[in-house]
């Protein structure tokens, strides 16, 4: 009998919150988003549940009516490698862009990451969509690459980052003491790639790890962002609202890579949800008012700027139909925006009813912890998605849903009672990337055994005759 599949899942650490006014809820810690000791206990929590992975997000430019969480927030890197000090198991996974960083500095930090940690990095690769951000970097804000040029920019920097990654072979520290040799020679390889838009020589000054490379997610659900995925990452951040919109999209993504000759299998596909949990259907829904309550008109305005290069929408009437924006924000969050746009139309919303909606989204996921797995199956079973990357709708969220919908998905045979491995890719299921020269390696051994045997055939047949 086939072992049942498993679903994986992911715990976003958001500091504060997500939402605008979450540090003001009275369960909340106000300075969560730089305070080591509540991601501490948040990843401590996280990998009691068993859950796959830690994800944080990031974005590098902030103005005054940023979500307060953006304010002042730890970097990636920093926080996971120290998050990784005190987990074992647990995949430790950060965003980092390709827009405004360099390919080695970047595999460098990862790899080290991946060491630090066992085999347990992540990389979720976004293209910085806020134009602003260009000002941060010494660049001009009409040099900020457009929506195209940023994906363009994304695959090769990910080629390169994959080739600095594989400079050393899995073998090539020999570090005999007796003989001095440290390494073996034929097995550092230099990359020396030229292309549109990087020039790096290498060799990487780092090994790769117990897992091979770090496992790749990209986050962006636009066809450019659909295409780097299918064609480029282990799995993909992406988010839809409903299980028809769910089972499309991983038709899709699945369908793209298939089309590229890789396993379907070797992609997969998280949703971010957010989820409230009660005793009853009632005391969830109370949750969520409670904290849909805390933000005012102008901060959920403020909120639905951002994805428009950060437009003011105090200038419209609040109760008139959401205004015609024209191309504004197709170079920024490009299929959020389109979205937005899409369903004020389509429903006939007002501004205040698409404000409202995208600062306090209300997810299928709010209910009883029986209601809330429930969902969860469905959405899985029906071929909608392989994980989840779960955020907290409230404060003490993380707990509860360790505490309370783990157990559930557990005795349903959903969801891992221990740790399969202690890399992260040991527990998404995915293979290690063989090192590219290791290969080809063996690949030409083979042929030339194949030909020496060949050879040796052909001689006896010559000497019978």
């Amino acid at each position: 009998m086939a072992e049942q599949r498993k679903l994986r899942l992911g715990a976003v650490l958001h500091g504060a919150g997500g939402n605008l006014a979450g540090w003001r809820h009275p369960d909340a810690v106000a300075d969560a988003s730089v305070n080591f000791q509540f991601y501490k206990q948040q990843a401590i929590k996280a990998e009691e549940g068993k859950f796959d992975f830690l994800f944080i997000a990031d974005g590098l430019y902030i103005n005054e009516k940023s979500n307060p969480h953006f304010l002042n927030r730890f970097e990636p890197i920093t926080i996971l490698s120290a998050l990784g000090a005190v987990t074992s198991k647990i995949g430790l996974v950060g965003t980092l862009s390709t827009s405004y960083s360099q390919p080695f500095t970047v595999s460098r930090q990862f790899s080290s990451l991946d060491h630090i940690s066992g085999g347990r990095a992540g990389w979720n690769v976004v293209t910085s969509p806020l134009e602003g951000t260009a000002l941060n970097y010494s660049i001009p804000l009409e040099n900020h690459p457009d929506h195209s040029k940023r994906y363009r920019i994304a695959a090769e920097y990910l080629k390169v980052a994959r080739g600095l990654w594989d400079s050393w072979e899995d073998d090539a520290f020999v570090r005999n003491k007796e003989t001095g040799e440290f390494f073996d020679q034929s097995k550092l390889h230099t990359l020396h790639h030229e292309g549109e838009f990087f020039s790096v020589k290498g060799p990487l000054n780092i090994a790769r790890s117990k897992q091979g490379q770090p496992v790749v997610f990209q986050a962006g659900s636009s066809d450019s962002g659909r295409n780097l995925a299918a064609a480029s990452a282990d799995a993909i951040f992406t988010n839809q609202e409903t299980l028809e919109d769910a089972i499309a999209f991983y038709q899709d993504v699945k369908g793209r890579a298939a089309d590229l000759g890789r396993s379907p299998d070797e992609i997969l596909i998280f949703p971010g949800i957010g989820v409230i949990v009660g005793d009853t259907d009632e005391e969830a829904e109370r949750k969520y008012q409670e904290v849909a309550n805390l933000i005012s008109i102008d901060n959920a305005l403020d909120n639905l700027g951002r994805f428009f290069e950060h437009h003011d929408f105090k200038q419209y009437p609040l109760d008139g139909p959401f205004p015609e924006l024209g191309e504004l924000g197709k170079n920024s969050f490009q299929s959020t925006t389109d979205k937005i746009k899409r369903e004020a139309k389509e429903q006939g919303l007002t501004l205040r009813q698409v404000a409202q909606r995208s600062a306090t989204p209300r997810t299928p996921f709010i209910g009883t912890p029986e209601k809330v797995a429930d969902i969860l199956q469905e959405w899985f079973e029906k071929g909608a998605v392989d994980g989840f990357i779960v955020g907290a709708g409230v404060p003490t969220g993380l707990d509860e849903f360790v505490e309370l919908v783990i157990p559930v998905l557990q005795r349903r045979g959903l969801f891992r009672s221990e740790y399969e491995a202690d890399t992260l890719r040991g527990n998404l299921g995915l293979p290690i990337p063989a090192n590219r020269y290791t290969e080809q390696r063996e690949k030409l051994k083979g042929t030339e055994e194949e030909k020496a045997e060949a050879e040796a055939a052909a001689a006896q047949v010559n000497g019978a005759v």
